[in-house]
């Protein structure tokens, strides 16, 4: 009989698999005549001319192409590409830069300066493909503060992701600080038809979580932004050139709704939570498991959302008694770094849940479906109830790992990490919890 991490591995795969992006393109997205159809109503296009095209994320090369193969050849790409590795299939009229994630780096700078440069070039019979998807925030970035080196919006970026924030009050901070986030791409083609097409799994009205809202307006204010750098006592770790700037009033309002940057502006998803939950959902039920699924937990800390879904796992257990359950969750959690470890947010929740699924039938698996967790090779992990009486028998203490941020190193000692290489896609995290009777 297969085991629960081999079942479970199963099903995280084959719900990879099912997220085609070109499939969804295709799907959900209609040209119609010089009409391409969205969600929201229908944008005429100028089929004898070029469109420009910003594609950011770690899904950009797949969504390029979906794009391409959607359009007509008689429209002609001019755009910018910026996604973590090259590609092999580059599109005529698109300049690719292999931009640095989860840090940025001088591709994600070039990329920026080189779509700003475009963007201001858009007149108002132009149009605009935001190409959006996850990890958008590190891959394109420009500071707004003149004279900031790229050691320094390093330093930044280092600072927001490992202060212990919720991903939504680091993306605060960052669309305030940024030359391309929090609506502000959208501000530099202010005349040109823009349609943001994304691949995300935050939930409607959440728009400006996808790589910061680069399209979008922005629901937050400067005074939110000082509240999280104050609670987080991110000013100790920013740069004297970023803390000098602050000091001196300098920041800027983002655009928010109603402002003219968004007269002609439209936002279709094409894959997203629902997308997830239904292919996680389909697979675990194709493997005998009564299913549920839950995103309460998205933006918890690791332990309170390992706890949490350990519960309601148990309660859907009672709820059918004598048969094999499953509960999946999707969503990021808040893991902060405690220490100079191998691993990420998914591996430190299988962690956070060894030692209470110890001698129980319960198998937990955490994957981003990126295909990355935090700094190291894997999606994450998977550990089952006789994970901790293997850990004991090595010395290996679970506790000792999590506190040390060295997940990642725990599981490779089992063979429990989740290895799938990059995805070329992006819905965020996905978890995956079976229970045996």
């Amino acid at each position: 009989m297969r085991s629960g991490k081999h079942i479970a591995r199963q099903i995280f795969h084959q719900t990879l698999e099912t997220l085609d992006i070109s499939a969804a393109m295709q799907r959900k997205l209609t040209l119609n005549g010089q009409s391409f159809v969205l969600g929201d109503g229908q944008v005429l296009l100028p089929l004898s001319k070029e469109v420009i095209v910003v594609a950011i994320g770690k899904a950009a090369h797949a969504m390029a192409v979906g794009l391409r193969t959607l359009l007509p050849e008689s429209i002609k790409f001019r755009g910018v590409v910026a996604a973590p590795a090259p590609t092999s299939t580059p599109i005529a009229g698109l300049q690719y830069f292999v931009a640095g994630h989860p840090d940025p780096n001088s591709g994600s700078w070039q990329a920026a300066e080189e779509v700003i440069s475009l963007l201001r070039e858009a007149q108002e019979g132009s149009v605009v493909f935001f190409l959006l998807s996850g990890g958008g925030s590190a891959l394109m970035e420009l500071p707004l503060i003149p004279g900031m080196a790229l050691a320094d919006l390093q330093a930044v970026n280092h600072a927001l992701v490992t202060c212990g924030a919720p991903i939504d009050a680091m993306n605060i901070v960052r669309r305030h600080l940024s030359a391309v986030k929090g609506g502000r791409l959208a501000a530099a083609a202010a005349s040109a038809t823009k349609i943001t097409l994304a691949v995300t799994d935050v939930p409607a009205g959440k728009e400006h979580a996808l790589a910061s809202g680069p399209t979008v307006p922005d629901p937050s204010t400067i005074e939110d932004a000082h509240r999280i750098l104050d609670e987080y006592r991110l000013r100790e770790k920013f740069p004297s050139i970023v803390n000098r700037w602050l000091d001196e009033g300098k920041m800027p309002e983002t655009p928010k709704p109603g402002d003219p940057a968004f007269r002609n502006a439209h936002f279709q998803l094409l894959l997203g939570m629902h997308d997830l939950f239904h292919a996680a959902h389909h697979s675990a039920e194709s493997h005998g498991y009564f299913t549920c699924c839950d995103n309460s937990t998205d933006e918890w800390p690791v332990a309170k959302a390992a706890d949490t879904l350990l519960q309601k796992l148990e309660e859907w257990q009672k709820e059918n008694p004598g048969e094999r359950v499953a509960l999946i969750a999707d969503g990021e959690l808040s893991s902060p770094v405690t220490g100079n470890g191998v691993g990420g947010r998914n591996s430190a929740f299988v962690l956070a849940c060894v030692e209470k699924i110890a001698g129980r039938k319960i198998t937990v698996l955490s994957g981003g479906t990126d295909g990355v967790d935090g700094n190291s090779p894997a999606a994450g992990a998977v550990a089952d109830g006789q994970t901790l009486e293997h850990a004991n028998r090595l010395g290996f203490s679970p506790a000792e790992f999590f506190r040390g941020s060295d997940a990642y190193s725990f599981f490779s000692k089992f063979g429990d990490a989740v290895l799938t290489g990059p995805t070329g896609n992006n819905l965020r995290d996905l978890r995956i919890l079976l229970a045996d009777p």
